[in-house]
């Protein structure tokens, strides 16, 4: 058994916020590895060269775009609003930031004691994420308007209804993860899975939360906010360098903090047999460990959707919102007070 100087207990805190700190920087990493896999991914799928053969595991196709970002010209269109075009991209990561402070990115068990990494950790969490993640739309509306081009300004609106529609279901979602919790707190909700998992206990709200979610980032078959056939490149058409860089790196940040949020509610976060967390060396690195893997093969699978479901139309959307995701949202929060009666919460 570790043996804790007294005087180490009361810092316990600060430490594991600082080690939280560390591991959101991390984050930032991970977002260009998120980067190399989609793109790696792609190339494999449809046998391009480039993200496949530059470099050793296409590793220097990183490098390549990162300079065309930085070299690109840097352009504003005639009659763009200054103020709101050049400021959309501080907001965007400013959502994404505000949201990683909350998002623990695992755990240590020090003589069977968890100890979450989080920089901080709130009773009411999983709606400060929510509220933080929603701010992104405000940033998107910001660079539409401001680049005075309507077809960027119909991207906007797009992307408006799109979210409107799924966030009402994702948020039912969430609430019954927590009614059935009995807690707000996301740390909370992750430890009291144990090895019986959310997904288990709520098939249908897991079902749903992954599709709203898909759509809540844009992802494909829900990127019709900027489908190149129809919009050029929406609501990022007028961007350019690094501008589009800043806009690109936040949504592939958000991806990740998705499938940290997947794991978390629905996948059993941390938690590992108690043989492990007790173990003195296991207990340090499993957990986290076991939590990252979770989230690297929810990443995988939302990268691999876009080349396995078509596009689908605007209306097509909107339907499966309000006509299909609403509906089973609601029958799955009666299912989950039901069960939280039933389990004590």
């Amino acid at each position: 058994m570790i043996e804790i100087p007294e005087f180490i207990i009361p810092l316990i805190p600060w430490i594991r916020g600082v080690v939280g700190l560390v591991l959101v920087g991390a984050i930032f990493l991970g977002a260009m590895g998120a980067v190399w896999l989609e793109r790696k991914l792609s190339a494999d799928i449809q046998f391009r060269y480039g993200p496949s053969r530059v470099g050793k595991f296409g590793l220097l196709q990183l490098v390549a775009d990162a300079i065309k970002l930085f070299t690109k010209e840097d352009m504003r269109p005639r009659n763009a609003d200054r103020l709101l075009f050049d400021n959309a991209p501080i907001f965007m990561m400013s959502s994404v930031f505000l949201m990683l402070v909350a998002i623990p990115v695992g755990a240590v068990f020090i003589n069977g004691v968890e100890y979450p990494l989080a920089v901080t950790e709130m009773d009411i969490s999983v709606l400060y994420i929510e509220a933080m993640s929603a701010i992104t739309i405000f940033g998107i509306f910001m660079i539409a308007y401001g680049s005075n081009n309507k077809y960027s300004l119909l991207g906007a609106f797009r992307n408006f209804a799109r979210m409107v529609g799924y966030e009402v279901p994702l948020g039912i979602t969430v609430v019954s993860v927590a009614i059935m919790t009995g807690s707000l707190n996301i740390v909370e909700i992750a430890s009291a899975q144990g090895l019986l998992w959310n997904i288990f206990l709520q098939p249908i709200g897991f079902i749903v939360f992954f599709i709203a979610l898909m759509a809540d980032m844009g992802r494909l078959p829900f990127d019709q906010n900027e489908s190149e056939e129809e919009l050029v490149a929406g609501w990022i058409t007028e961007y350019t360098g690094m501008r589009f860089g800043l806009g690109f790196f936040a949504e592939y940040i958000h991806m990740i903090l998705g499938s940290f949020l997947v794991a978390l509610l629905f996948l059993g976060g941390w938690n590992v047999p108690a043989f492990v967390a007790n173990n003195p060396v296991l207990g340090l690195i499993a957990p986290t460990g076991f939590f990252l893997l979770k989230t690297v093969l929810v990443l995988m699978t939302i990268i691999g959707m876009r080349w396995a479901v078509p596009r689908f139309r605007i209306d097509q959307v909107v339907d499966l919102s309000w006509k299909r995701l609403l509906p089973l949202s609601l029958l799955n929060l009666v299912w989950a007070v039901g069960l939280g009666l039933y389990l004590g919460a």
